[in-house]
């Protein structure tokens, strides 16, 4: 961008003596670039932070690597609901039902597999499309029928839970057949030559590796030719280099116990697909747009509702999901499952950046908001903090994360 120079401005300082190629002026490049992606990078640095403080308030336990795939399995489901609660959150509604819906999934999965012997393959099929049936019906009434989502997903969350205690009886219904199983709590098979790692997870570590830095690389470059501001080349490394130690450590972490869990690819597939959808499809920038400003967005030709009507499809198809995974976790169907799930994805959602006026959040700040809660419950338990002061302190961050967008806010606008 250029700038106005008037006679009375100074000459400009030689590099390397406090001007823009020096040591003061890059600085305050960086620092301007930061504060340019508090937003953005302000959660990721909160889940560093709040990762280390835990590593060593408990010795190093929080950072073992059977504890690393623990909190990979015991936060998988949160993680599924908290990127469809980002879209739904995005578009300027809310879902109160997904934590039912996971319920009555699960309890139909039982009732299929465990009932009527069902394969679990058919089963799963029908249950993932009977998810999308009940996001699609309460799309149709948010959508064509104008009834706020809050008065929509609020009936529903009750009639799922309902529905749930009708077929279950009241009882808890298991076991589940053990590939299903597997899929919620089974890791990648060994192969290769016999070393201190699993050598697939490296593999798979080492390739996202070379897709993060591609990625970074084409969004810079993308931004770039748009003229759009990008962060200085040295502030641009450096979160280079903080991207590959992150995953490195992970991978290394990882590979060092069982393996990358299951469900972990389908959380990358799920942050992917949705990730490219959100940035680069039509759908996804139509969801922006509702959300940001509908009345612009209905002049400018998106139908509204159709969107509307795929975001609630897709996030009960997600509730679907996180339904199988919860109960083939505990491999079993229980009446009380999926309590306060709905308020874990969007206590995630906002942490990790979504706004409550719609129009603004990122898939990844989902999962980083997730991360967020999950190392949290981690971290408090190997500390032994009780359950009545964790939720105390979650609400504190919830709040801190949420203020600190709305201040945020403010000085971007002043």
């Amino acid at each position: 961008m250029s700038t106005d120079v008037t006679a009375k401005s100074p000459a400009p300082a030689p590099a390397g003596k406090g001007g823009p190629a020096g040591g003061d002026g890059l600085l305050q490049l960086m620092l301007d670039g930061m504060r340019r992606n508090m937003r953005q990078y302000g959660m990721l640095f909160a889940l560093g932070l709040i990762v280390v403080l835990f590593a060593v308030w408990t010795g190093g336990d929080l950072l073992l690597p059977r504890n690393v795939s623990n909190l990979v399995l015991q936060n998988s489901y949160i993680l599924i609901l908290a990127i469809g609660m980002m879209l739904v959150i995005i578009a300027g509604h809310i879902d109160l039902s997904v934590g039912s819906l996971t319920a009555f999934v699960g309890s139909m999965a039982a009732v299929f597999m465990v009932k009527h012997d069902l394969p679990w393959p058919v089963a799963v099929i029908l249950c993932l499309a009977m998810g999308a049936l009940a996001g699609a019906v309460q799309g149709f009434f948010i959508a064509y029928g104008g009834i706020p989502s809050f008065i929509v997903t609020l009936a529903g969350m009750l009639i799922f839970r309902g529905l749930t205690e009708i077929f279950l009886e009241g009882q808890t219904l298991g076991p589940f057949p053990e590939g299903l199983q597997k899929v919620a709590n089974g890791f990648l098979p060994e192969v290769g030559p016999e070393t201190n790692y699993h050598n697939l997870t490296l593999l798979l570590g080492f390739a996202l590796i070379a897709f993060v830095l591609y990625q970074e690389w084409r969004d810079r470059k993308r931004q770039q030719e748009f003229a759009l501001d990008v962060l200085p080349v040295k502030l641009w490394a450096l979160k280079l280099v903080a991207l590959v130690a992150a995953v490195l450590v992970v991978t290394l972490l990882l590979a060092s116990y069982k393996g990358a869990p299951i469900v972990l690819l389908v959380l990358g597939v799920l942050l992917v697909g949705f990730g490219y959808v959100m940035r680069n499809a039509i759908i996804g920038r139509h969801i922006y747009a509702i959300g940001g400003n509908l009345p612009a967005a209905k002049l400018s030709g998106v139908k509204d509702k159709k969107v509307t009507f795929l975001v609630f499809l897709n996030m009960g198809m997600l509730a679907a999901l996180a339904g199988l995974v919860f109960a083939a976790r505990f491999n079993a169907a229980s009446p009380k499952a999926g309590l306060n799930f709905e308020l874990e994805a969007i206590a995630a959602s906002f942490i990790g950046g979504a706004s409550m006026s719609g129009g603004v959040g990122t898939v990844l700040g989902a999962i980083i908001g997730g991360l967020v809660l999950g190392v949290l419950n981690n971290g408090m338990n190997l500390v032994g903090i009780g359950t009545d002061w964790q939720q105390v302190i979650k609400g504190l961050v919830l709040l801190a994360a949420v203020g600190f967008d709305v201040w945020n806010k403010r000085k971007v606008g002043s």
